[in-house]
């Protein structure tokens, strides 16, 4: 078994990996290159591999980051199956109709490049197969030790790491590995037993803050943003990052009843059709979940929030008067309706952005997080006045503490560990801690490199 590294290799986004095997070919992910000023090259420069040449892909989850360019293996031949989980391939839908409209209206107001079409996302959609953890997905003919499984990673609704056997060698691909004790998803099974295990490092050099706390956080955030009369912005990714941010505003206003009633707006079609996917899908819920659900409670819904889908609709925020809370993408505020929010309150000194997503290096959201005194937002000059405040107990990726001990939770130690999805400085840190905690091989991978299993 061979695998090439064909994006996350060095960085954080793109994941990509292929893998070979007595002549054939599979992908585990193919996503999108974002945030660096190389992103929008990356994304349509030739692929490392013929995509005729690839019989199916495994998607382990719907950010665009791990599923955005499946269209463009259509597009430049592909013609295999597409597998997920259940709600993982009802999420990746909305997310490939959602980066269409985004690439259009670019391509139409500044000549950017489109990387798919229609016919593309059409074609991918029809090849999309769903499938449940634990289910045994065929890769090869009858018989052949040629197969997937998907089990939960816990990192967001539906989101897998990979058990893939291929003719006698196992690897696994963890994907993004969930942090622990979030709101809705379950937390990640085990990793079982292989000989190689090929994972993300994003969080490999430091620790989050108490889930425990995280609640409280957020709630004296907007108790300081109502007592200052601004507008609280939460960019948020409209997958996972916004459902959970919906669930503690469902608990603070509900049951605890701890915050004054201001108006709380959700702006952003895809956030409200993922609201959708998550409603039909209850089975996947974690236990307190769970039990909200079956008690009647749609903890994706509360008094006061205000759902704006159309742009009509969004206009009207503009004439709400303050304090009020925004909810919007894209969580690294690289498009998407927050950009307009942010330029109207970024300059405002009342006026509060909290960041509950991780801020990819080039990004507007990074120059935020960091403070820039001025940032450029479609041409403009805006200058940051306003509080920012992070919370990095809300990332969906565990942490140095939780990606050892995943690691380590096998039945046995994997026969060696290929560090992908990480900085350069993250992916060093932690492969020193494996070697020294775990005593397991380590290496981290370089793009284009193929690693002989």
């Amino acid at each position: 078994m061979h695998i090439q590294f064909c994006g996350a290799s060095g960085e954080v986004t793109g994941s990509c990996f292929m893998v070979e095997s007595e002549g054939k070919k599979i992908l585990v992910d193919c996503g999108m290159f974002q945030g660096s000023e190389h992103a929008a090259t990356s994304n349509t420069d030739p692929f490392l591999f013929d995509a005729t040449e690839i019989s199916a892909v495994l998607v382990t989850h719907a950010h665009i980051d791990h599923c955005g360019r499946v269209p463009l293996l259509f597009e430049r031949g592909f013609r295999g199956p597409v597998y997920a989980t259940e709600p993982g391939a009802a999420l990746i839908r909305l997310q490939w109709d959602d980066m269409l409209g985004v690439m259009t209206t670019e391509h139409r107001k500044h000549g950017n490049p489109m990387l798919y079409q229609q016919p593309d996302v059409d074609r991918a959609n029809t090849k999309l197969v769903p499938k449940k953890y634990s289910e045994k997905i065929l890769l090869g003919a009858p018989g052949e030790d040629f197969f997937a499984i998907f089990h939960d990673a816990g990192h967001i609704f539906g989101s897998a790491f990979i058990e893939l056997h291929v003719h006698g060698k196992v690897a696994v691909f963890s994907g993004d590995m969930g942090n622990d004790d979030v709101p809705i998803v379950k937390n990640s099974e085990n990793l079982v037993d292989c000989d190689v295990l090929v994972m993300e490092a994003t969080y490999g050099d430091r620790l989050h803050g108490s889930p425990r706390q995280r609640r409280e956080d957020l709630r004296k955030i907007i108790i300081e943003s109502v007592k200052r009369g601004g507008a609280l912005l939460i960019p948020a990714f409209s997958i996972e990052r916004t459902q959970e941010i919906l669930f503690e505003f469902n608990q603070l206003i509900e049951f605890e009843h701890a915050l004054p009633r201001i108006p709380i707006f959700l702006d952003g079609p895809l956030a409200i059709h993922a609201n959708a996917v998550y409603r039909a899908f209850p089975q996947y819920y974690d236990s307190e979940a769970a039990a909200k659900w079956k008690a009647g409670d749609d903890f994706l819904d509360f008094p006061g929030l205000k759902v704006t889908l159309t742009t009509e609709e969004s206009k009207t925020i503009n004439s709400t008067p303050n304090p009020k809370v925004i909810i919007a993408g894209s969580g690294m505020m690289s498009g998407g309706r927050i950009m307009h929010h942010l330029m109207r309150y970024l300059s405002d000194p009342n006026s509060t952005v909290a960041l509950v997503s991780y801020q990819a290096e080039g990004t507007l959201g990074r120059r935020v997080q960091d403070r820039a005194p001025m940032v450029t937002i479609n041409g403009e000059q805006i200058p940051v006045r306003c509080h920012i405040e992070r919370l990095d107990s809300y990332s969906a990726h565990g942490d140095q503490n939780k990606l050892l001990a995943w690691a380590g939770s096998a039945p046995h130690k994997p026969g060696r560990i290929i560090i992908v999805h990480a900085d350069p400085s993250s992916a060093s840190t932690f492969a020193e801690l494996v070697t020294v905690r775990l005593k397991i091989p380590v290496q981290v991978a370089r793009f284009g490199e193929i690693a002989d299993i």
